[in-house]
């Protein structure tokens, strides 16, 4: 077996028994699970969930993107080996240590699979949470033209490019199209302040305005924890990206948690703290990629220039990057993931037959 056939890259085709359409993001699948089989597993396997809360199973592939493209690889490599693994084991190591400092809890249930979870259903919160310890990325490009207002936040003169910053900065934006809100453009993520959030906190699907502060509190107190266990094996949090949600419990109460996933590679950006003490800056995160395809294509600018976004969706469909580049990609997840959680992430071997043998044997979700 190659190594090839190890990556899941198709992750939206599984016999799945499901009531509703597959929704395929760039890197994970959810299939909806009926209400039948959702009731049935929150008896059989006594999850804390609301008895007719709708389930749902989420396979993470091994796909890669950057610059609002997916890449593929020579040989058929149509993906980075370890790269699902690798982030849902971060994940889920992040998501375990809120719930056990008291912080909150996450969508997941159970974690079946390397590749699998099973998740409820969350009412999201129309907010990326955004906090930012460092001035770098987006926000350089910004600051180095003259801006110095970011999300109603006053920053100040002098700054240097990957700088950390006086203090952890809250930079949202806003989670798909919401229209009608005043001061705040109908486009996806827009950069918005507390203040629209406060004023409007209904439109963005807060239940109450004490959320809206509840929300900051886990975004920076889950900030810290991340960052404080990544200083502690030598590497540096730089930003990250958090999303929020509602669910009920099995008594009924509603309760805000995390969703999606959390610093990971790619939600965030990790630097090594031994290089940036030497004055440089060693990408241990999906940042590393992106500096590596600037690299690789003798026109970067396609890379960068919005308006050129067919030229460059072309160019992602045309080219196979080469193995070598993927798999520099994928030592960068694993070597990462090894770090965080103390073990390798386990590769799986035939990916695609192993998620169904668990789902139709122990879970029943397999015509």
């Amino acid at each position: 077996m190659s190594l090839s056939d190890s990556v899941l890259a198709v992750n939206d085709k599984l016999p799945i028994r499901s009531d509703a359409p597959v929704h395929s993001g760039k890197v994970r699948s959810v299939y909806w699970l009926t209400p039948a089989d959702s009731a049935r597993l929150i008896a059989e396997r006594s999850y804390n969930v609301a008895p007719n809360a709708s389930l749902a199973i989420m396979v993470i592939s091994d796909r890669i993107s950057a610059f609002d493209c997916i890449w593929r690889g020579e040989g058929g490599m149509n993906g980075v080996p370890g790269k699902g693994a690798a982030l849902n084991a971060i994940s889920n190591h992040w998501f375990t240590l809120f719930r056990e400092r008291g912080l909150a809890d996450s969508h997941i249930l159970e974690v079946p699979h390397p590749l699998v979870w099973v998740v409820q259903k969350a009412r999201p919160v129309m907010i990326e949470a955004i906090a930012r310890q460092y001035i770098t990325g987006s926000m350089w490009r910004s600051y180095v033209k003259g801006e110095r207002t970011f999300c109603g936040i006053q920053i100040a003169d002098g700054l240097e490019r990957d700088q950390k910053l006086p203090e952890l900065l809250i930079t949202p934006s806003t989670k798909g199209i919401l229209e009608n809100i005043p001061g705040v453009p109908a486009v996806d993520d827009v950069n918005i302040s507390r203040r629209d959030i406060d004023d409007n906190f209904d439109a963005f699907k807060f239940s109450n305005l004490n959320d809206v502060t509840q929300y900051e509190i886990l975004l920076r107190e889950g900030f810290e924890v991340i960052s404080s266990e990544l200083s502690a094996i030598d590497q540096i949090f730089v930003d990250t990206k958090f999303e929020f949600g509602y669910v009920d419990d099995a008594d009924g109460n509603e309760k805000l948690i995390y969703m999606d996933e959390v610093g990971t590679p790619d939600s965030s950006r990790i630097w090594d703290g031994a290089a940036y003490g030497e004055g440089r800056v060693v990408e241990n995160s999906k940042e590393g990629f992106r500096q590596l395809l600037l690299q690789y294509f003798q026109d970067p600018d396609v890379l960068l220039d919005k308006g050129r976004m067919d030229e460059r969706q072309a160019l992602a469909r045309d080219t196979q990057l080469p193995q070598s580049v993927l798999l520099e990609v994928s030592e960068i997840y694993l070597t990462i993931a090894e770090k965080i959680i103390g073990a390798r992430p386990e590769l799986p071997l035939n990916p695609e037959a192993e998620i169904v043998d668990i789902l139709a044997g122990e879970f029943g979700l397999v015509d």
